[in-house]
Order: C-alpha cells, then sequence, then structure tokens
C-alpha cells in the first residue's frame, strides 16, 4: 500500500510539472516585436526610396497604403484628379506591416491624409478580428506621434469570391474597427456591403480572373466610395 502512494504521488508530481512548463496557447500567429526587421518586404521599400529619389512625391498629399488592393490601384491619379495621390500599397502585406514600415513609407511624407486598406490578408492568415482591430488601433496611435493632425481614413476589408470563407470574420472584423474608428475619429469607408450581391455573397464581376484582386469595376465602385472621404484642399 505504502508503495502504491508513493507511485500516486510520483505521477502527480510528473502531471504538475508538466502543465506548469507547457508554453501558453496563441490566439493566431504571434506578433512580431517592431525590434525584429520584417524583411518579406524590404525589396519593396528599396523601391519606393528609388522612386522617391527620382521624383520626389507631394508632401502634404494624400497617401495610399496597405496591400494588394491598393498596390494595383493604378489609376489613383486618373480616378481623383487634382488630388495629389502617393501610392504606397506592398502586396501581401498585413496591417501590421504597415504599421512596422510607417518609418518610411508614411511620416517622410507628411501627408495630409492616409487612407488605409488592410486587414484582410491578417484574417486569411489566422490573425483574429480582435487582433486585427488592435493592430487598426496601434496603425493610427503610431502615425499620430508624429502627424497629429493628420485625417485618416480606413477602407473595410472587402468580399471577394476566393475568400468567401472569410465573410463572418471580416464582418466581425470591419464591424469592431468601424466603432473603433469612430472613437479615434477616423472615417471609415464601407466597400464591404456593396461588394456583396442580393444574396449576400461577393460580385464575381467586380473581381478579376483569381477572384481575390478587383477589375475596373471594382475599383470604380471603390472610387465612388472613396471620393466623398477625400481632403482635397
Amino acid at each position: 500500500m505504502l508503495l502504491l502512494r508513493h507511485l500516486v504521488l510520483a505521477s502527480l508530481l510528473t502531471l504538475l510539472t508538466a502543465c506548469a512548463s507547457a508554453p501558453p496557447a496563441q490566439q493566431g500567429p504571434p506578433r512580431i516585436p517592431e525590434q525584429v526587421s520584417r524583411a518579406d518586404w524590404e525589396q519593396d521599400m528599396q523601391r519606393f526610396a528609388a522612386l522617391d529619389a527620382a521624383s520626389p512625391p507631394p508632401r502634404h498629399g494624400v497617401l495610399f497604403v496597405g496591400s494588394s488592393s491598393i498596390r494595383l490601384w493604378e489609376t489613383l491619379a486618373e480616378d481623383f484628379p487634382g488630388v495629389p495621390v502617393i501610392n504606397r500599397g506592398f502586396g501581401g502585406s498585413e496591417l501590421r506591416d504597415s504599421t512596422f514600415y510607417a518609418d518610411r513609407i508614411v511620416i517622410p511624407y507628411a501627408p495630409r491624409q492616409i487612407v488605409l486598406y488592410a486587414g484582410e490578408n491578417d484574417l486569411q492568415m489566422g490573425r483574429t478580428p480582435q487582433q486585427v482591430v488592435a493592430d487598426f488601433r496601434t496603425f493610427v496611435e503610431r502615425v499620430r506621434r508624429d502627424l497629429p493632425r493628420v485625417r485618416i481614413a480606413y477602407i473595410s476589408n472587402k468580399p471577394s469570391p476566393l475568400r468567401a470563407g472569410l465573410l463572418e470574420a471580416q464582418r466581425r472584423a470591419n464591424a469592431l474597427i468601424k466603432t473603433e474608428a469612430g472613437r479615434l475619429h477616423v472615417d471609415y469607408i464601407d466597400v464591404f456591403t456593396p461588394m456583396l450581391d442580393a444574396n449576400g455573397q461577393p460580385r464575381g464581376e467586380l473581381f478579376v480572373e483569381d477572384r481575390l484582386h478587383m477589375n475596373r469595376a471594382g475599383y470604380a465602385l471603390w472610387r465612388q466610395k472613396v471620393a466623398p472621404y477625400l481632403v482635397r484642399h
């Protein structure tokens, strides 16, 4: 009986030790600390630097920044005539990447307005709506640390046929960001709702063959929704 008691106690001690040493569960991919280099887009950053050197962009312009939906918006100047637009989108990026590179592609331009589209890739990579809204808040706080008067507009997550499985997560993220945007005095631009059909599914006619990126009709819709929010003077 004494031997059995010792065996039970030993088993309990082993179990408690294992539980104490087990790492905590994480929600989504771990946040990358600011001091760690995000080398994924270094070529994009060097390309932007070369563009700036060859043709310095206007100061106090309207800066569009974010992921590939911004990068591929090649008609920005045509869509918003008379507005000094700057396109600094880099494909595949997440919201926190725009924060990480703010010292290189946001702050130096001293824009009068920032139009941000990011968050869709974040959800695709496993980040939660709560993490996305936290990253949105961090971006706004980082930018306003150096540019306290800059106006910021956030374009909502867009629905796409390829990522239809993300619709509910996008709805939740958009709702959280809309609330936080109001608290932070950031303009929230809803493109999610008008990009859905009568059945609540992404409108396929707004996309190119990859069913993820937009065609001219998609960007025409964005132009219509973004235009009223632009600071033109």
